[in-house]
């Protein structure tokens, strides 16, 4: 029996393909609260969707298996509208009203820096299962805190070996004007300069607010500019709009390389279908077709049943972080928060996307982004990635002594 509140959307066990009677020994105990914040509104509205089908198909799964300590899970989600200060009040009212066991969620850096700091002030053991700024596992980090998805280093380090590996020497960016966007471009001029000390970066790179409906400006400034290359951090809506007024103006047909940070995510290609440009290199912090492991085979089966498409790296960051809290859970012991806390640390699970370490330190997963090239996909209505490259996460992940984290451990 799947246990959940408010937004969230129920998977049938009969479609799982689950027997029920494993479950009845937990739904005699009193459940095991799950809060999670997602954006759950708006124009970027898709990443919460699939985070909470990714969530509730690990309840689910969990729960028809007996639960966790002999106890259901049930999940409850908020709406973060896109704002630090509602996300702040939801998980308040997790925590004080609807006194939730354990935390997680977050869609946005910018969201994360003012969320991340509260923390604390909870003692609830929150893991981050999107929001990218390396400042939840840098500066800001806080023994509550754990991060199970890419960091903004992870993704920008591989983006950077790609561009290396394409031969251009100068470089633009297009990313949204907060942190997420100005992060990505920092560090990518940061690793691509440490491969490649000739490479050159514009001085007046672009950044348009989040939400921006005409990128037709910042397109023209791309292309009146003629780099060799264009590094695009922009994400969700705002990828899907700029990809589809560049095409019509032509940016794909110019002679530079572009490099898309989350141009792979299916939530954008589900939205873009054949409008996504083919050629084109693309990330994402996991890619279903990629991990070669039961878990994953499993993961993506089920999801299809469910769902009737295959998951995003949202989708499979929530169903891993849930997974996450029953194996820190069960090595706990109880439900005790600082107990389940103590039990990330240091802690490796098998996930879809792979295993999955929480580092001792800094408490980021040590975990590697997806990139690949564009192509048809006749057998799926998104594009597939060929060739595709998975990063290795420690070949990405730079040492808890550069990140500000000072937690030790």
């Amino acid at each position: 029996m799947l246990m959940t509140k408010l937004r969230a959307k129920p998977v049938l066990a009969s479609v799982l393909g689950l027997g029920l009677a494993a479950a009845a020994p937990a739904q005699a105990q009193e459940p095991i609260e799950i809060g999670a914040i997602y954006i759950l509104s708006g124009v970027v509205s898709t990443y919460g969707e699939f985070a909470q089908n990714g969530a509730n198909l690990a309840v689910e799964e969990i729960n028809e298996n007996g639960g966790v300590l002999g106890r259901p899970l049930e999940i409850t989600f908020e709406d973060s509208q896109l704002q630090a200060q509602t996300a702040i009040q939801a998980m308040r009212k997790l925590v004080y009203q609807d006194q939730v066991d354990v935390l997680m969620g977050l869609d946005s850096s910018g969201v994360a820096t003012g969320v991340v700091p509260v923390v604390p002030e909870l003692q609830t053991p929150f893991i981050i299962t999107h929001a990218a700024t390396p400042d939840a596992t840098g500066k800001l980090c806080n023994e509550w805190t754990y991060r199970i998805s890419v960091n903004i280093n992870q993704n920008v380090k591989a983006a950077a070996i790609m561009a290396d590996e394409s031969g251009a020497q100068s470089w633009t960016t297009v990313g949204p004007d907060y942190a997420f966007g100005h992060q990505s471009w920092e560090f990518f001029q940061k690793y691509l300069s440490e491969l490649n000390p000739e490479a050159t970066f514009s001085g007046s790179p672009s950044f348009p607010s989040l939400g921006t409906e005409d990128f037709t400006p910042f397109i023209n400034t791309v292309i009146d500019a003629q780099p060799d290359g264009v590094f695009l951090s922009i994400w969700g809506g705002d990828l899907v709009n700029f990809t589809r007024q560049a095409t019509d103006l032509g940016f794909f047909e110019q002679d530079f390389e572009v490099i898309m940070s989350l141009g792979a995510a299916t939530e954008v290609l589900h939205a873009l279908g054949d409008q996504m440009p083919t050629g084109i290199t693309v990330g994402t912090r996991y890619w279903y077709d990629g991990p070669e492991n039961a878990v994953n085979d499993a993961f993506v089966k089920a999801y299809r049943e469910a769902y009737g498409k295959v998951p995003s790296y949202n989708a499979q960051n929530a169903y891993a972080a849930v997974y996450a809290y029953k194996n820190a859970i069960e090595k706990a012991g109880s439900v005790d928060k600082a107990a389940i806390r103590k039990a990330l640390s240091g802690m490796t699970f098998q996930a879809p996307m792979d295993e999955v370490h929480f580092r001792k330190g800094d408490n980021q997963a040590v975990v590697g982004p997806v990139y690949g090239v564009t192509a048809e996909n006749p057998d799926e209505e998104i594009r597939k990635l060929e060739p595709m490259r998975i990063f290795d996460g420690a070949s990405v992940t730079p040492p808890v002594s550069e990140t500000g984290c000072k937690l030790g451990g």
